[in-house]
């Protein structure tokens, strides 16, 4: 598993998730069952997310008039055209760099889905799948029918490619075979070979972005990604930015909301990150959430016939241990010329953990590989990479590494002070700590300095905003959740107690409901609305 802290959300399941379950929106009931701060069982979660927000500095907006530098790229007209069957594509101008925006241009590319009609119209709804690194372009062409009906009839559906994502200004990395071998290079060194093998690779992988990507490595920063959506929002006519973010997507709508706090329209962010976390505390607590992900399916497989692992929970957890060991020792064969290393079986493991759905795979593909066969895990690797059958990568490793590299400074400078936070990684997370304690260090050697400092959200004077945790999510931790509400002056949190990756359109009529009744009417759910499963 190879990136930093906000793990993307893997938008290829996110988009299959969509289209399966959006269209059923509303189908299933929902109820009110009792979730507190423990409920993700990542320990100390919720109390070292409220003690961060205690200590971090709140982000200040900016100011509400726009400065006449940036008033040609306000003024700026949007070409919509007919793109990609029954879509609208088109691209706009934003500056390099805010502080000098004489000093060049990027370009941005955006998609949308016009409203269908048959309702008033409300605007524009700005989607985002989450990363970073996601496409949202590629996520609202495979999903944009999922949505509700009364969805698509009040807005137009519009997907905005953050700057060095996709079609917007993308950065570059790595590429195929030399992908494959940063993908399968071993993160948890056990001796100084290993160790110099993985910085070996994490510097290969931070030279080849600076060398292929050069400025605009420098700009991919949330706040500057969060300004462009403001300029966005203007162009296509709206006084107030409305907007759902998944993942990472609500890091990127929060901020914006504490940067122009008076031109929140109708804002949902759905598996909630904690902007008040530094990069070690982010780590290790989604960690804890992915071992919390990893329990529930471990107690959902001892009760079925086909789990490979054993019959009971530790037993479960136990043989997955001995079978990541065994890897380590000697790699799995598959069906191609790429054998399975430990870390992509972690990978393997840690793609399945996103959605319930992919639950019968991973008993498949772990089946498979105790039969000494890597090929089924290989696969889920594969996905969470959004390897093509080509062995070509999209860009979202190369952004993710990029965001998360300037958000916030790395929490380790070397190897010894990784290795030094095994063990406390290990406590929250005894099958997945060991993999994101080292997994933090890449951004040691990054090119650019770090633009970005933990820092709380307030976003004083704004429209009501909605929070989604789920107690089981696995990337984003529920306690994240209930910290980004509290920070929110106007935050309004749902609770969903259930296992995945976000909530909103996974077929539960109570998230759905409320969701859709606040877009579409403005009524924002009660304070502390929860949801069964």
């Amino acid at each position: 598993m190879r990136a930093t802290r906000r793990n993307r959300p893997a938008t290829a399941v996110l988009a299959a998730a969509a289209a399966s379950a959006l269209l059923l929106a509303g189908c299933t009931s929902g109820g009110s069952p009792a979730a507190g701060p423990g409920a993700t069982g990542t320990p100390g979660a919720s109390a070292g997310g409220s003690q961060a927000a205690a200590n971090a500095a709140p982000l200040q907006p900016l100011p509400e008039q726009t400065p006449a530098a940036l008033a040609p790229y306000y003024a700026q007209k949007l070409d919509w055209k007919a793109c990609d069957g029954e879509f609208e594509c088109a691209q706009f101008k934003v500056p390099l760099d805010y502080a000098q925006p004489a000093g060049g241009d990027i370009t941005l590319a955006a998609v949308r889905k016009p409203a269908t009609g048959g309702t008033q119209r409300i605007g524009s709804l700005l989607l985002n799948p989450g990363g970073p690194g996601g496409s949202a372009v590629d996520y609202l062409e495979a999903v944009s029918r999922g949505y509700d009906p009364q969805i698509r009839a009040a807005y137009d559906l519009v997907g905005l490619d953050p700057r060095g994502v996709g079609r917007s200004a993308p950065v570059s990395c790595l590429s195929g075979d030399r992908m494959d071998a940063y993908a399968a290079t071993d993160i948890t060194p056990d001796d100084q070979a290993e160790t110099d093998a993985l910085i070996a690779a994490d510097k290969e992988f931070a030279a080849a972005c600076k060398a292929k990507s050069g400025a605009v490595l420098g700009h991919v920063s949330t706040v500057e990604a969060a300004r462009d959506m403001d300029v966005l929002r203007a162009l296509v006519g709206d006084d107030k930015l409305h907007y759902l973010g998944k993942s990472y997507g609500t890091f990127l709508g929060a901020t914006y909301a504490g940067l122009f706090p008076s031109r929140v329209g109708r804002m949902v962010l759905d598996g909630a990150m904690d902007p008040s976390l530094d990069s070690r505390a982010g780590n290790r607590t989604q960690a804890g959430g992915f071992e919390t992900a990893w329990a529930a399916f471990a107690k959902d497989c001892a009760k079925r016939e086909d789990c490979p692992l054993g019959r009971t929970e530790q037993e479960i957890g136990e043989r997955l241990t001995a079978l990541f060991r065994q890897i380590d020792a000697k790699p799995l064969p598959t069906d191609s010329a790429r054998p399975l290393t430990e870390a992509q079986a972690t990978t393997g493991v840690i793609e399945a953990m996103y959605a319930e759905f992919l639950w019968p795979q991973l008993r498949t593909a772990l089946a498979d590989a105790v039969a000494g066969d890597g090929t089924a895990l290989l696969a889920l690797s594969d996905e969470y990479y959004e390897r093509a059958e080509d062995g070509s990568y999209p860009n979202l490793m190369a952004a993710n590494m990029a965001v998360n590299c300037l958000d916030l400074p790395a929490p380790f400078t070397g190897p010894e002070e990784a290795r030094a936070a095994e063990a406390d990684f290990a406590a929250a997370s005894p099958h997945f700590g060991r993999d994101m304690a080292w997994m933090a260090l890449s951004c040691a050697y990054w090119p650019d300095r770090p633009t970005g400092q933990p820092h709380t959200v307030r976003a004083a004077g704004a429209a009501p905003i909605v929070v989604v945790g789920t107690t089981r999510d696995p990337a984003t931790p529920y306690a994240w959740a209930q910290s980004l509400a509290g920070q929110l002056e106007s935050g309004r949190l749902i609770t969903y107690d259930g296992d995945g990756h976000t909530a909103y359109g996974r077929r539960n009529s109570c998230v759905d409901g409320a969701v859709n009744r606040y877009l579409l009417g403005g009524e924002a759910p009660a304070q502390g609305t929860r949801c069964a499963k």
